[in-house]
């Protein structure tokens, strides 16, 4: 019962993720209780207890106690181990949801990190993996976590409800990070982007591609909008498509944004003409906002800063996010 006395208590279900990854960098037991507690469905829910599982996977001797309603989570952290490993997430969450945290866990491993995740690569709740491929490897750079083998690779997509997407994360080890000095974004120099489709007609991501052009081309000329069909296996189990756009300054900083369809049978057909319009606006806001990180990535750039050396680190952020 000695360990009891430092123990951490929440109350309720919120930053379940943050509570867990935080307890898991500085070693100290956590209890969350009344998780859900009034509610008709109480406990915690299938992707909650998928990412429990995960981190139990990444980490050698942790104790997880949950009792019988799943209304209370007791966990004492062990050591975060790594290794070559493999995750299914739940479908009803992305692959980007677990990632996040991986992205913070993943450089204070004892072993290098080889994960294959499986689930739903893109959806409309959590970053998509395109999106961190394209702005959190470039931010962990900065910290001085690089290598060969730092890679975020989609094998192949999968879009809700049903899933059947794989992405494989790779991440070296860095006892020390730098700190950095990041309080100038620049000017923008060029526009980047993916548009996908998976089950559909391959002419969706063109019909996105002119309509986000449309918008875009009255700013910047440099821009290039990569159409990703995947067929076959490698298309997932449900149908969809959807666009990443990455804003890149001279000075390196990368602002994101993205949109995909509505689930399969859920909510109003989507034209691809207006998700491309969308997601267009969305990055020309996101740059408005201005900032060295998009609000995608503040809450993995001002964790990296808490960990690294005792030295000054300055980022400059637009409008913090709620969840940052």
């Amino acid at each position: 019962m000695a360990g009891e006395a430092q123990c951490l208590s929440y109350p309720g279900c919120n930053f379940l993720r943050q509570r867990l990854v935080l307890a898991t960098l500085s070693g100290r037991p956590l209890k969350i209780r009344k998780i859900r507690a009034k509610e008709e469905d109480p406990g915690l829910r299938d992707f909650e207890a998928s990412f429990i599982r995960l981190i139990d996977k990444v980490t050698n001797g942790s104790r997880i106690e949950i009792n019988q309603t799943g209304t209370t989570l007791y966990y004492q952290p062990g050591l975060l181990y790594g290794g070559s490993l493999e995750h299914d997430c739940s479908p009803s969450r992305g692959i980007g949801y677990y990632l996040e945290s991986l992205l913070c866990l993943a450089p204070f491993m004892k072993h290098p990190l080889k994960i294959v995740l499986r689930g739903v690569t893109n959806d409309q709740v959590d970053p998509s993996v395109d999106v961190l491929k394209a702005t959190a490897l470039p931010l962990l750079k900065k910290f001085g976590i690089d290598g060969e083998n730092l890679e975020i690779k989609i094998n192949r997509r999968g879009m809700p409800p049903k899933g059947g997407g794989e992405i494989l994360f790779a991440c070296p080890v860095r006892k020390v990070l730098q700190p950095i000095q990041f309080t100038d974004p620049g000017k923008i120099k060029r526009i980047r982007g993916t548009a996908y489709s998976v089950r559909v007609s391959p002419q969706m991501a063109n019909r996105m591609v002119e309509s986000a052009r449309g918008i875009l081309n009255k700013f910047l000329p440099d821009i290039y909008i990569y159409t990703d069909h995947m067929k076959g296996v490698s298309s997932g189990k449900s149908p969809g498509f959807g666009m990443c756009l990455t804003a890149e300054t001279i000075n390196g900083t990368i602002l994101s944004a993205e949109l995909a369809s509505n689930p399969q049978g859920q909510g109003a057909a989507v034209l691809p003409e207006e998700l491309g319009q969308n997601c267009a606006k969305l990055l020309l806001e996101e740059i408005y906002r201005g900032g060295c990180v998009d609000s995608t990535n503040q809450s993995l750039a001002l964790l990296l800063m808490t960990l690294g050396q005792r030295d000054v680190s300055k980022v400059l952020l637009g409008p913090l996010s709620p969840y940052t």
